[in-house]
């Protein structure tokens, strides 16, 4: 693999990008802005295993709201809910960085663990375990209209690695 880049939280191909959003937007700050994707990545996953689509539809665009419903709805049908907790994120790394237009877009990757657990309409455990985390990896898209003076970002894309 690639060798490790030391524990900077932003990689390298981020940094024109980051250039550029900050000179569009002079309020934008790096930490702020990492700490908010991860108070905006556990909550997320929170209200996509618990079913709270309202949560969801304040964090996230309509195509990814879309596709967090849709999960949502097909584990309704099939009677499973879902025990699950975040542990800990261990890495929270901006990946790339750009303007479109008007839009600024982060993407960051988090790493974490994660304890999860299916249970079926009867309650019994059809996957996972409390007792065992999982790495997980993903890569999300955060999107904010610099000139809109709502400081949110949304969620605009998630992908797991």
């Amino acid at each position: 693999g690639a060798p490790v880049q030391g524990s900077s939280p932003i990689a390298m191909t981020a940094e024109s990008g980051l250039r550029a959003i900050i000179a569009t937007d002079r309020s934008f700050d790096i930490g702020a802005f990492l700490n908010g994707s991860q108070a905006a990545y556990k909550m997320v996953l929170e209200a996509y295993w618990a079913g709270d689509k309202e949560t969801l539809a304040d964090l996230t665009d309509d195509a990814v709201y879309a596709s967090f419903v849709e999960a949502i709805d097909a584990r309704i049908a099939a009677g499973e809910t879902l025990e699950n907790r975040l542990i800990r994120i261990e890495e929270a790394r901006i990946i790339s960085a750009h303007m479109a237009g008007h839009e600024a877009q982060i993407s960051v990757r988090f790493v974490s663990d994660v304890a999860a657990l299916v249970r079926n309409a009867e309650g019994a455990i059809i996957a996972g375990s409390m007792t065992d985390a999982a790495e997980e990896i993903d890569a999300w898209t955060f999107a904010r209209d610099v000139r809109n003076s709502d400081p949110n970002w949304r969620l605009i894309d998630t992908d797991a690695e």
